[in-house]
């Protein structure tokens, strides 16, 4: 199954994450299928192209319980933008 989920990286006790689309059976950090750009700096603190994740969310990708929040918040983010 096709899930959209976060991916971790940055140093120890430093992380931030990436929104990502793979495959259910491969690891957290491993093989992706298609990869979020995430947010630079401070005074932007989600960056979700929420039109890209719908198109994924309408082919059958299923989005964890965190990601779906995080689309959740980006949409109400975009409309009052």
């Amino acid at each position: 199954m096709v899930k959209i989920r976060l991916s971790r990286g940055g140093a120890k006790g430093r992380p931030f994450y990436h929104i990502v689309v793979a495959d259910g059976r491969y690891a957290r950090d491993g093989r992706n299928i298609e990869r979020n750009p995430i947010a630079a700096g401070k005074d932007v603190p989600l960056e979700l192209n929420v039109t890209r994740a719908n198109e994924w969310i309408a082919k059958g990708a299923q989005p964890t319980a965190k990601v779906k929040q995080l689309i959740k918040q980006a949409a109400k983010a975009q409309k009052a933008a």
